[in-house]
């Protein structure tokens, strides 16, 4: 038997996730040290809720997917809404060479991730899976892809076995960071320093955070606005390319667009884009999005792939434990500010961008700020890397069919 929920319903119950979710986090302390997102704890419980349905009473459920994919496209329109590159120029060399680093891990995971595959007798596409598109790329990115895997390689549980490599991602990211911090730390001979209470810099404030959201109706109507645009002209770029050298899944364009649409609006016409109203619709968007992702998840569809995804993604988090240590300390100095680069890494090469700075947040309340750190790694992880991360799928996804 098989039931399906209109738009209404799912909204409701997409909803009632988060809300489980939020509940869930706020009282649980190992699910808010981790910074477990909400609609990942709310969901995974609702999935295995309506699996134990499904192996009882045989029903199953189906929710809107176009809903699910418009508040998909909402999120990735809004990450390039908040792009801004004159933040590009004041990052400067360093930023560089961290994007460098960035795309060497992708590269790295990728490659792990499709022999890894191969090793245990799976589809090579599985280690695309248990690679960047989730690890790097996280949640949104890891079921933006799935619809690609899915079509091309035939991957019917696609969606499933990406939500779990990005969760399992998102705990050891935020597990691993402070202990390669403090292993550099200790070769470095750095000693902790009294925390200042008084913090007045601007810099240094943006490491320890104080958000204030000024969002009204003008903000909220101009943001809808701009990610209409973004839908609107992505979806067709989609359909425009489609088939072509140029061919990008739907969210990239949408992201593009919204690369254009800020930058245009701030350096041509000196129009100042309300982050504060962008962020909160991305990230309504994006938890939307995850609440029916997951809702929608057949968990029993995992039970023979289980084990040896399990094991490439061991071998990821060994992996990017010793690129933290050997690449990215390294390549960016091999100083104090690299030891805190190094931990926000782990944060992002393994989960999403808000465990890099509760990583290097951590690191720097006991050893001292790291403004460096701090400018480098949310621009990175929140923008950056979902264009490169993108590209370099590209060329994997050749790769993958060669060897398919």
């Amino acid at each position: 038997m098989y039931m399906i929920f209109d738009t209404y319903e799912t909204v409701a119950l997409a909803c009632l996730v988060l809300l489980l979710g939020y509940f869930l986090v706020k009282r649980i302390r190992v699910l808010n040290e981790f910074n477990i997102p909400e609609p990942v704890v709310g969901g995974f419980i609702v999935a295995i809720l309506l699996t134990v349905v499904h192996e009882i009473w045989g029903l199953s459920f189906g929710f809107d997917k176009d809903l699910q994919t418009t508040m998909m496209l909402v999120f990735f329109s809004s990450i390039g809404l908040s792009a801004n590159f004159s933040r590009l120029v004041k990052g400067g060399k360093p930023l560089i060479v961290f994007l460098a680093v960035a795309a060497g891990l992708i590269c790295v995971q990728n490659t792990v991730g499709i022999f890894g595959s191969m090793a245990l007798g799976l589809d090579p596409a599985y280690g695309l899976i248990a690679g960047s598109v989730t690890l790097t790329g996280g949640h949104g990115t890891g079921a933006a892809w799935a619809d690609t895997l899915t079509k091309q390689f035939g991957i019917s549980s696609a969606m499933e076995i990406a939500m779990a490599c990005a969760t399992f991602g998102l705990v050891f990211g935020g597990i691993i960071g402070g202990p390669v911090a403090k292993f550099l730390l200790k070769r470095m001979h750095k000693d902790e320093v009294a925390e200042d209470e008084n913090v007045d810099d601007v810099e240094e404030a943006f490491e320890k955070p104080v958000y204030r959201r000024k969002v009204n109706t003008r903000t909220i109507i101009e943001t809808i606005t701009m990610m209409s645009v973004c839908l609107f002209v992505g979806q067709h770029l989609d359909m425009a390319t489609k088939g072509t050298a140029f061919q990008l899944p739907t969210f990239v364009w949408c992201l593009f667009t919204g690369v254009i649409i800020r930058n245009s609006l701030a350096h041509i016409f000196k129009f100042k884009v309300a982050d504060e109203a962008v962020d909160v619709l991305g990230t309504v968007g994006l938890s939307i999005f995850l609440a029916i992702a997951l809702m929608s998840l057949k968990l029993w569809e995992l039970a023979g792939l289980a084990l040896p995804v399990l094991v490439v993604l061991l071998v990821q988090v060994v992996v990017m434990i010793l690129y933290a240590i050997f690449v990215t300390y390294r390549a960016m100095g091999k100083d104090y500010d690299a030891v805190v680069l190094s931990a926000g890494h782990c944060g992002f090469g393994l989960g999403a961008t808000p465990t890099a700075v509760a990583n290097m947040q951590a690191i720097t309340s006991h050893f001292g700020p790291s403004h460096k750190a701090f400018l480098i790694v949310p621009m990175v992880g929140a923008f950056f890397i979902d264009l490169l991360n993108a590209t370099l799928l590209k060329i994997f996804l050749v790769l993958v069919n060669y060897v398919h």
